[in-house]
């Protein structure tokens, strides 16, 4: 372990984190990407089965060893290690990294399950290492705009959340379609993503109650069918008295590439992130006055990478296990109600 997680006197070693790679597909040289403009840590090692995409990620940090496991990864006096691997994997490795002292950044969802989730939680805990989960869409300036506005009471009480995600695609990866290795279809893929920004923004209520139903191709799927969703909605009853309603698709004729939208509806007003256009990447904030429509901020706003440059940067201040932490198990255990596990 180098001497940045070491103390003296309480204070952080000033020395760069060295971080690992393991999974440099897109996602995972984008983050790569991000954690080097931040300027606070060494990327000093890359795995993927891929040797392409090693090479490619390579060429991004030239001080890199490439490898072949996690376990020579690991060899390497690592400090923080990002996992962007498929989601079978996750907890699996999560907890590997964590018990040998090593933070750990690891791509959604941490665990197919609540359990997983739980594992690589107590984990983290155990060893007292940083643990962060690629939540990206907290790190758009829009819906951050919006969660200070719910924060600071400027919406009143929020009675309604309304959130859709439907990606006119699907996964490339045979994986995705897999639920042993996946944990689910879109619901793990892009409901996960929902279920946490309506928690997030609202301080993470107590979830009283969960509905859902799952679809494939068009056919209602039963709580234990070995094939995956690809249209699923959900209602959540929050302790608050919040009212939750989320959907999230695959290959929906929406008639554009993607439909995503976060909307807070409250008694002194309304607050909506929405993407434009049908786009993956570019987003508007409004916020609402009865008929009227204020504009919060809009593109250009590079957030894909800002959640693995703030765990980066906070690994390089010294941080480590935080008990905001077990947040991941609630949205975790949320999924699995939505899947009637």
């Amino acid at each position: 372990m180098s001497e940045v997680l070491e103390r003296a006197g309480g204070e952080a070693s000033t020395a760069r984190p060295r971080l690992g790679f393991l999974g440099v597909g897109w996602i995972g040289r984008h983050r790569m990407e991000a954690v080097l403009a931040t300027g606070q840590a060494d990327i000093v090692g890359i795995s993927d089965p891929n040797p392409e995409m090693a090479g490619a990620a390579a060429e991004l940090s030239k001080q890199a060893e490439v490898v072949g496991s996690i376990d020579e990864l690991l060899a390497l006096d690592l400090d923080g290690l990002v996992i962007a691997t498929p989601s079978a994997l996750h907890a699996e490795q999560s907890i590997r990294a964590l018990e040998a002292g090593v933070a750990v950044f690891c791509q959604k969802p941490l665990g197919r399950t609540a359990a997983e989730a739980r594992a690589v939680v107590d984990a983290a805990r155990s060893a007292d290492r940083l643990l962060g989960v690629d939540f990206s869409y907290r790190f758009t300036e829009g819906m951050r705009r919006i969660r200070e506005l719910i924060a600071g009471g400027e919406l009143g009480e929020i009675f309604a959340v309304d959130l859709v995600f439907h990606n006119a695609y699907g996964p490339d990866k045979d994986w995705f379609y897999d639920k042993s290795r996946s944990g689910g279809g879109c619901v793990m893929d892009l409901g996960v993503h929902l279920v946490d920004l309506a928690l997030w923004c609202l301080d993470f209520p107590a979830v009283d109650d969960v509905s859902a139903k799952l679809f494939a191709g068009g056919r209602p799927l039963p709580a234990d069918a070995a094939e995956v969703e690809d249209y699923a909605t959900a209602t959540l009853g929050l302790a608050s008295g919040t009212a939750v309603d989320l959907a999230c698709s695959w290959r929906l004729q929406a008639g554009q590439d993607a439909i995503i939208k976060a909307s807070f509806y409250g008694t002194g007003g309304g607050a909506s992130l929405r993407n434009v256009g049908g786009s993956f990447y570019d987003f508007v904030a409004e916020r609402y006055h009865g008929t009227a429509t204020e504009e919060l901020g809009g593109p250009p706003d590079a957030w894909g990478g800002r959640a693995a440059a703030d765990w980066a940067s906070r690994l390089a201040a010294g941080e480590q296990f935080g008990e905001e932490a077990e947040r991941l198990v609630e949205v975790a255990s949320v999924l699995d109600r939505v899947y009637g596990r």
